[in-house]
């Protein structure tokens, strides 16, 4: 290891605890909750199955009827009849595998469906701030690498299921011969019984770290390429590229320690295949030779064992991806366990342009760390508009974030008019107060398509004239396809003054009455911000609005203002009043002009 990465602090998963891993009982009762959606396809699979290892299992003890018939000296009628059964036994066996198997693979995939659904609607419905406390990198985890291995898992879990049915019907084959050789079978059980008791605990844990650790790699992962600009002004690549190394090797390192394990298991299940057919052929030799058993059921008794080679062969093969997509799944029914915010009611909102906001003794502070806002009150009475202005670290933007609604505060309360808005359902809310903030997202697809996320019955008439309101309307005429042009990831490229005017065009298809506008000018350049000034103040018109305000001029034609400092309002009144007072404010306008 070089000097620099051992220099480095150990990369530690402070958040895995944020976002809840189901217990093995609550994975398997929600997964089976799914599975009892198809009670067709269920029926189906499992009497396809059953009769697929029935088949099987019948063709072994004809055999041992047939050697039996041919050491007797039997008619060759009876040795052709025989033989056109165990024909027919292993064409059915052939026939029902194909179709369990395409049963039991569409019965999972379904089930696993439906769930990969639930995990991304609760996580897009996730509070903000279990969100920020839990990470990118845990929750990005969860939904795309554990919702692929889970979902990978559909069609080998059907030659799972049906290796299981078909170890299960062997045994009861054992029984319809020889009870001493039956027994004899029996003493692979303590070595059975000796490896899972050894080895399912300690799969359960390296699966899970391992699971773990690939979200810490997600999460290193995406820090860097989010940061890459702040990495390359101050020359960190290097230091960076250790941290994601070092992130990388654990990821690397928790999965050979499952793999390990899994070798040593699968080496003892090869040691119980072969002390049981052992056991089974000296047991069968001594009975045949003491005349009290067959050479049929000798025969059909190996068979029967050597038959379930192929079923526990199978299982030992998948076992490795089965305790893996377990811990993954257990991850994703942690994430589907959370509850889901109850939808409000579209009659419930009335006045909708007389909504006031009162925020009164608001404190708040991030996970583990210190309190960024400290005693916060102040009052926008409806269809005016504060502006809050402060230094970077002021607690502007989490002022903003806690009134509109985006996470709850530690401390105090915030009032939506006469509600508490945490009375408040998340799509009730969501009608009532719009928030734009710097950072907006295109998302790929039509501009039509990306406008009406917001609205989804809006008409094109109404998108247009979202777009005129907020001054969109110029250049989306001049787009190629007008609002069917293609934009988003590889499409036509937006502009972030466009960008931000979407944002703002898709808030006024909502049509709330109250906005919160956070810093929303200040991806654009001087000509682009001041365009969005007009959009900005065009959207406002008649609302309550907050403005978190990065220029001076936005701040300016509002109707009071609030200085923030320490996590504190430390100014509050109109521009005029603020300058007069010669101070925080007064000499922020001044710097700003000059």
């Amino acid at each position: 290891m070089s000097k620099a990465a051992a220099t480095l602090p150990p990369v530690v998963n402070e958040r895995a605890t944020v976002l809840p891993v189901a217990t093995g009982r609550a994975t398997a009762t929600a997964f089976g909750r799914k599975l009892r959606r198809y009670p067709v396809l269920a029926s189906t699979s499992i009497l396809a199955a059953t009769g697929a290892s029935v088949a099987g299992a019948a063709v072994p003890i004809l055999l041992g009827r047939l050697v039996d018939l041919v050491v007797a000296g039997d008619t060759i009628g009876s040795l052709l009849t025989l033989a056109a059964w165990v024909l027919a036994c292993g064409l059915a066996a052939a026939l029902l595998v194909g179709a369990a198997r395409w049963l039991v693979a569409e019965w999972i995939t379904r089930a696993c469906a439906d769930l990969r659904e639930e995990v991304l609607g609760n996580a897009l419905r996730m509070d903000a701030a279990r969100l920020e406390a839990a990470g990118a990198g845990d929750v990005a985890s969860r939904v795309t690498d554990d919702v692929e291995q889970v979902t990978d898992m559909a069609r080998p879990a059907a030659e799972v299921f049906a290796a299981l049915v078909t170890v299960v019907i062997t045994f009861a084959g054992f029984a319809t011969l020889d009870w001493r050789i039956a027994l004899a079978f029996l003493v692979v059980f303590p070595v059975y019984a000796i490896s899972l008791h050894r080895f399912l605990p300690q799969a359960q844990r390296r699966y899970a770290a391992e699971r773990r650790a690939v979200a810490i790699q997600s999460q290193s992962l995406l820090t860097t390429f989010g940061g890459t600009r702040t990495i390359h002004a101050y020359g960190m690549e290097d230091r960076q590229s250790l941290r994601v190394e070092r992130a990388s090797r654990g990821a690397v390192d928790a999965q050979l320690r499952a793999v390990r394990g899994f070798l040593w298991f699968a080496n003892m299940m090869n040691y119980a295949e072969a002390l049981g057919l052992a056991a089974v052929l000296l047991t069968g030799f001594l009975l045949v030779r003491a005349d009290v058993s067959t050479v049929g059921d000798v025969t059909a008794a190996a068979l029967l064992f050597h038959r379930l080679f192929g079923p526990l062969g199978l299982l030992l093969i998948t076992f490795n991806d089965i305790q893996s997509a377990g811990a993954a799944l257990a991850r994703l029914v942690g994430i589907a366990s959370l509850p889901v915010p109850v939808a409000g009611t579209a009659g419930s909102t009335t006045a909708r342009r007389s909504v006031g906001v009162v925020a009164t003794a608001v404190g708040h502070h991030y996970l583990d760390g210190p309190a960024v806002l400290h005693d916060v009150s102040v009052e926008v009475p409806p269809g005016q508009s504060l502006a809050i202005v402060g230094e970077s670290g002021a607690g502007k933007t989490t002022l903003a974030a806690i009134i509109g609604g985006v996470f709850p505060a530690t401390a105090g309360r915030v009032r939506l008019g006469d509600r508490p808005i945490n009375a408040l359902a998340p799509d009730e809310l969501r009608r009532l107060v719009g928030v734009v903030t710097q950072e907006v997202h295109v998302f790929a697809g039509t501009l039509a398509d990306d406008l009406r996320l917001a609205a989804p019955a809006a008409s094109d008439e109404d998108l247009h004239a979202a777009l005129a309101l907020v001054g969109a309307d110029d250049w989306v005429a001049a787009l190629p396809d007008g609002l069917h042009t293609r934009v988003g990831d590889g499409e036509h490229p937006l502009t972030a003054g466009q960008a931000q005017q979407l944002a703002l065009a898709r808030i006024a298809l909502v049509d709330p009455p109250v906005v919160i506008l956070d810093e929303a000018t200040a991806e654009a350049g001087s000509a682009g911000a001041r365009q969005l000034e007009r959009a900005s103040a065009a959207l406002l018109r008649g609302r309550t609005a907050i403005v978190v305000a990065h220029r001076l001029t936005q701040a300016q034609a509002c109707d009071r203002i609030a200085v923030m400092a320490h996590g504190r309002i430390i100014e509050l009144g109109t521009h005029d009043e603020l300058v007069a007072q010669g101070g925080s404010y007064a000499r922020l306008w001044s710097a700003w002009r000059r």
